[in-house]
């Protein structure tokens, strides 16, 4: 049986929807904006995270009428995400067009929640699988901090692991200084990321030193052209894809069959599109790990869960949040994190 086959035909009932704004500022020089969706019926409420990145968007969510009539009702699952393709979830034009997968994700998995719920089971139950221990790293921007960002966290656990943004300004002596430390997993270019605030420059000279710096690790979203496409011969197999990734069809659209995903859910919109890439991974023997997206409250328990079920042993871009925070607590949880839930009961 597939993983969506598992889910498709859980009992759903929507009676009533609420959505709650959070704002928390971050590690990264931004100000994070979600929005949580919270599904109600039958006694349960089940929540999702829209972690769309624009603030104006939330802005023009929270201001606009709820549409309750768009949820309730009685269906599966299934019969419920697949009315949700004739429902305006967007209600202005977004600043981004990845919005409207992130804010479907939102409401899919809310509902994934509360059916989970109603059923009385746990994902995993309704699944047939464990839940593992979860190995995660830490995401960072070394921004304005450079290197004391890193000594700062190493301080607090010696045995943190990373995902770290080689930015334009990284040289030599910082990429010695990070080598040195031992923890560095992966490595995200963000080559493909256009008119953002984390675009980088695909510079083959920046692209060698990484590679060639940090043998072992993984090396996420290249921008492949003439003079970046050398400088990754013969590492391949290293190569981990994540902007691009936004079901089957995307991956199978790589300009190479990968070795690695980086699967972040909110990028699928759909629990469909989610769990046929799983499956799919499986199928071609594509390692797999979480990302996150600097969730504010339940995505990010959320993504630990499925990351718990599906790729525990991964670099894992799932820390707490508290990782995220410009100054984190000294008390925050390790790695590997126990066995999250996520969806359905606690």
């Amino acid at each position: 049986m597939s993983l969506y086959d598992a889910v498709a035909d859980l009992p759903l009932t929507v009676e009533r929807h609420e959505r709650t704004r959070h704002e928390r500022d971050t590690s990264s020089d931004f100000t994070r904006v979600s929005t949580t969706f919270a599904l109600s019926g039958a006694g349960a409420t089940g929540r999702g995270e829209d972690v769309t990145y624009d603030a104006p968007d939330h802005d023009a969510l929270a201001a606009a009428a709820p549409d309750f009539a768009a949820f309730e009702g009685e269906w599966t699952l299934d019969e419920f995400s697949r009315a949700l393709d004739d429902v305006t979830l967007v209600p202005e034009p977004p600043e981004r067009e990845t919005a409207h997968h992130y804010r479907r994700w939102a409401v899919e998995s809310a509902a994934l929640d509360l059916a989970c719920r109603q059923a009385g089971r746990t994902l995993g139950e309704v699944l047939d699988r464990e839940y593992d221990p979860v190995r995660f790293v830490v995401s960072t921007r070394l921004g304005d901090a450079g290197f004391d960002r890193i000594e700062r966290l190493l301080d607090l656990n010696p045995e943190v692991e990373f995902k770290l943004d080689p930015t334009d300004d990284w040289d030599a002596a910082l990429v010695g200084r990070l080598v040195a430390t031992g923890r560095v997993r992966v490595l995200d270019l963000k080559g493909l990321y256009e008119g953002t605030d984390v675009d980088t420059t695909p510079d083959p000279d920046r692209y060698r030193l990484v590679v060639e710096s940090f043998p072992d690790a993984v090396v996420e979203d290249p921008r492949l052209n003439e003079a970046t496409r050398p400088v990754l011969d013969g590492h391949e197999d290293r190569v981990a894809w994540d902007y691009p990734i936004t079901g089957v069809e995307s991956v199978e659209a790589l300009p190479f069959a990968p070795s690695w995903l980086n699967i972040k859910p909110s990028r699928f919109g759909t629990v469909r599109s989610l769990f046929d890439t799983l499956d799919y991974a499986t199928e071609h023997d594509i390692a797999l790990y979480g990302g996150g997206q600097f969730e504010l409250g339940v995505g990010r328990d959320q993504i630990q869960a499925l990351a718990s079920l599906c790729y525990p042993t991964g670099p894992n871009d799932v820390a707490p949040g508290g990782y995220n925070d410009p100054d984190p607590a000294p008390d925050l949880p390790r790695s590997p994190l126990d066995p999250p839930v996520g969806f359905g009961p606690r």
